[in-house]
């Protein structure tokens, strides 16, 4: 069942590109809820939404897909008016996609300072067993550090110094992290983490999806951490501005 939603996820990010209509199908046209703030509701949003790309101008790439029971998260590379890396996360319920959410930053043109890209890196699921582990541990790092800034228990989430950071801003390490948010800090940007909506994990990885603001914009934090031997490893995010109400093409709310 996990693969089956997997592939059925990464068919329907495809057809973004191919236009094929067969993955569609595996959307409820009569329950789907988007939350992609820019589409339109329910299916003919999707729809209206992949008409407005230009023919043959669109280019996807899921790099990871994991399932934590009704819900499917992909870690993806699109081009779709201009390069982009996204998260989305699929609900299901009766076998079909009921619901969406994502979270989209445009594509650095270079790499961060440790030479990594938003989306390199391992792929592989493993550790199925210590699913539930691993969220609890990455759950209480987002309270603990990004929420409520309790910096005194940072390092008991890693192991050392040895930290993979994609961030495209921040190099590797707990140093590298340091030396970011002092700068951010000294240039009078604030990174505020005000809620956390959903933590969804599959074996290594959880993907944590949260509201707050950043430079003062109200903002959607989607982060991806790789666990190992029960320490974070590895982190990719992307960054999305929430837009003014007004904007809004369905009243679904981003979360």
């Amino acid at each position: 069942m996990n693969q089956d939603r997997k592939f059925q996820v990464t068919a329907l990010l495809k057809a973004i590109e191919t236009g094929a209509p067969e993955p569609v199908a595996v959307i409820d046209p009569a329950k789907y809820i988007q939350h992609n703030l820019a589409v339109g509701d329910g299916l003919a949003g999707f729809a209206a939404a992949l008409k407005a790309l230009p023919p043959g101008s669109a280019k996807v790439n899921t790099v990871r897909v994991c399932q934590d029971g009704d819900f499917v998260f992909a870690h993806t590379e699109y081009d779709f008016f201009g390069p982009k890396i996204g998260f989305d996360i699929f609900r299901f319920e009766n076998g079909r996609i009921v619901e969406h959410w994502d979270n989209l930053q445009p594509t650095p043109s270079e790499p961060n300072p440790s030479g990594r890209s938003l989306i390199d890196g391992p792929t592989a699921v493993v550790d199925l067993d210590k699913t539930d582990a691993n969220k609890k541990l990455v759950a209480d790092f987002v309270d603990d550090v990004l929420v409520n800034g309790r910096m005194d228990r940072l390092t008991g989430y890693f192991d050392g110094d040895h930290y993979e950071q994609h961030n495209p801003h921040i190099a590797d390490g707990l140093s590298g992290l340091g030396a970011a948010l002092q700068a951010m800090a000294k240039a009078g940007i604030a990174m505020e983490y005000h809620k956390v909506h959903r933590v969804l994990g599959e074996g290594n990885f959880v993907l944590v999806a949260s509201e707050g603001r950043f430079g003062g914009k109200a903002t959607s934090f989607y982060d991806l951490f790789r666990v190992e031997d029960g320490k974070i490893v590895e982190h990719w995010d992307t960054l999305e501005a929430i837009p003014p109400r007004s904007e809004w093409k369905n009243d679904n709310g981003k979360f």
